[in-house]
């Protein structure tokens, strides 16, 4: 990058390689059969614990082959679609900055929590920690939605684990 280009500030912004990362995460956690099959709540609060619990996966995959870079990249991105997410909801900007740092603990927080669960592949750990931080319908089977959600993390995992550092930028293949 020349200099006169860092002067006039037209360097390309590094998260736009992990961009189409993100936007497959948000695709997955929009799959209908977490909501129908699972009993996730289709409501902010419910589909939020999805897009973290597939973050989260996404995470701990892209850590396994040390691109740290990308991770935090996804987060800013995870930062960055949670700000306007908040500013659509009407939060104002006063707050937003401070609802944003709660967002991002309960992120920080749940990567600890799944990642140990997800690395040993412990089905048990990871279905107690899904039961403790995704809301469920109303009248729906908690433990059996979080088993379900767990089953299905722990399949992405399983996918995720076969695709190269770069098929996972691009995120064309993820399903």
């Amino acid at each position: 990058m020349s200099f006169l280009s860092k002067l006039l500030g037209t360097a390309p912004d590094p998260r736009e390689g992990v961009r189409p990362l993100w936007h497959r995460v948000i695709e997955l956690a929009r799959e209908p059969s977490f909501y129908s099959e699972c009993g996730v709540a289709d409501t902010v609060n419910g589909r939020f614990d999805l897009i973290t619990a597939i973050l989260c996966t996404v995470m701990v995959r892209i850590e396994a082959t040390d691109m740290r870079s990308e991770s935090a990249l996804l987060a800013e991105l995870f930062v960055e679609d949670m700000d306007a997410q908040l500013r659509e909801l009407g939060i104002n900007d006063v707050v937003v900055g401070k609802h944003v740092g709660k967002l991002m603990s309960v992120l920080g927080g749940r990567l600890g929590t799944y990642r140990s669960a997800l690395v040993a592949k412990d089905r048990e750990k990871l279905t107690s920690a899904i039961g403790r931080n995704v809301n469920f319908k109303e009248g729906a089977d908690e433990t059996a939605g979080a088993a379900c959600v767990a089953e299905k993390l722990l399949s992405l995992s399983d996918r995720l684990a076969q695709y190269s550092d770069q098929e996972m930028l691009d995120a064309s293949g993820i399903r």
